[in-house]
């Protein structure tokens, strides 16, 4: 007997007891779009993570920390003068392997207005090297430079989604030379940063699945941008406000040290490695050199990216597992009831088995016969399963945040649909088996 004529009985004995086979296969439904669920989530939160870790500058990029200083040296921390401009000037000096330092300072709340009612945003003061450093792009105008830093301008860079707030019903204004009161105090706008959305958005996007651009900006306009801001990991690049960190330190540093000197503590303090093959020589060099500045306090720490993002993968990769384990168990429920009805078919067709047996049948055949019953209930069952599990995936995207969304991946299906089938086969070897070894002349006569 070919593969053929195998498969084409196999079907009529399946649409011959449709109920009863939908039943033996929901099992196998229930653990594919378990197993294909499991990984759209996990993909969906392992996006989210890399997206949030490239806007933020990548694994370059490591952040000075404050830290309390060892116990040694806790009756002198009042030495050190903790994170400063002073780093910045011996970090360019005395760091070599670093391609970027942007320090910063911000007010998390600062009033931003064209006259009216003022948005609360946060406000920060920075060197020109922020925006390579979190991977800003100007769309018009230019960025802050050290000109602006030198001479302590009052002019300040936005995001495009600000521009929209504040010039309401002109979605394509570029107001580069206006006025912008922060705190009351008039700011000149002299650039404005690119409109900053993930891949997946784009994608949509540009293949007419979301609004056009024009239909994008009018509706940002219309009530919806709180929602973006706290669905949206990539919010504060559209409504990012920066001006000149000497600027900042100007107009919104009022306090002061004990001995009157101005206050030149920094909030913020990022660095980006050249080469991440030198990583831990380029930290060497940073711990080194603000040491000396620090006068041998050691109250300065590293936050760097790759341990954040080590932590998530090991969180994916652990939620991986066990979600793994719940679908297989589903899968192996399944399993065994295609083991169950395949018993309960071959007990029905005893009588079936002994003609074909008579008339020549060989027990290989009978054995491949049964056999590719019970892989083609795995392979309907597997792709119901998908089907399932493409609805459960949209349904979880609408309760989830857009950064975490499920990800409905080809590699995610294809493992799914495979473990589905290896059930399906490996479920039908024992019904097989016995159905091959029926002495036909028993057979014959059972009935």
């Amino acid at each position: 007997m070919n593969f053929t004529l195998s498969l084409i009985i196999g079907l009529k004995e399946i649409a011959a007891h449709k109920l009863r086979s939908l039943l033996n296969m929901f099992g196998i439904i229930l653990g594919v779009a378990s197993l294909m669920a499991m990984f759209a989530i996990t993909e969906g939160i392992t996006r989210g993570v890399r997206a949030s870790l490239l806007a933020s500058g990548g694994v370059e990029v490591v952040e000075i920390i404050d830290k309390e200083p060892s116990e040694a040296l806790q009756e002198i921390s009042f030495l050190s003068p903790g994170r400063t401009m002073d780093d910045v000037e011996a970090l360019r000096k005395g760091a070599p392997l670093l391609d970027l330092i942007a320090p910063e300072l911000f007010n998390r709340s600062a009033a931003i207005s064209r006259g009216g009612k003022p948005l609360r945003l946060p406000l920060r003061g920075v060197t020109p090297e922020f925006a390579p450093m979190v991977r800003f792009d100007i769309a018009s105008g230019r960025m802050l430079s050290q000109s602006d830093i030198d001479a302590v301008k009052r002019v300040v860079v936005v995001g495009s989604s600000l521009i929209d707030e504040l010039w309401p019903g002109e979605p394509f204004v570029e107001p580069i030379g206006e006025i912008l009161l922060i705190n009351s105090i008039p700011y000149r706008i002299i650039g404005i940063f690119e409109f900053c959305e993930r891949d997946s958005d784009k994608r949509r996007r540009e293949s007419g699945v979301a609004a056009s651009n024009q239909e994008r900006r009018e509706r940002r306009l219309g009530g919806k941008v709180r929602k973006r801001i706290t669905d949206d990991p990539l919010w504060w690049k559209n409504y990012v406000v920066i001006i000149p960190i000497s600027t900042f330190f100007f107009d919104f540093r009022s306090a002061s040290n004990s001995d009157g000197s101005p206050d030149r503590r920094l909030q913020q303090f990022n660095v980006r490695v050249s080469d991440i093959s030198l990583f831990d020589e380029a930290l060497e060099q940073v711990r080194t050199v603000l040491e000396r500045t620090h006068r041998g306090i050691d109250d300065f720490g590293f936050r760097t990216r790759e341990e954040w993002f080590d932590g998530i993968e090991t969180y994916v990769r652990a939620t991986r597992m066990n979600g793994s384990f719940i679908a297989a168990i589903s899968l192996l429920v399944g399993g065994i009831g295609i083991t169950n009805i395949m018993l309960a078919s071959i007990t029905e067709r005893i009588r079936e088995i002994g003609v074909r047996r008579a008339i020549g049948a060989r027990r290989r055949d009978i054995f491949v016969q049964i056999l590719v019953e019970s892989g083609v209930i795995g392979f309907i069952g597997g792709v119901l399963g998908l089907f399932a599990a493409f609805g459960m995936v949209r349904f979880l995207g609408m309760l989830s945040t857009s950064e975490h969304a499920p990800v409905f991946t080809l590699g995610g299906a294809l493992i799914a649909f495979s473990f589905a089938m290896v059930i399906g086969v490996l479920s039908g070897l024992y019904p097989a088996w016995k159905a091959s070894r029926l002495d036909p002349i028993e057979a014959l006569r059972y009935g």
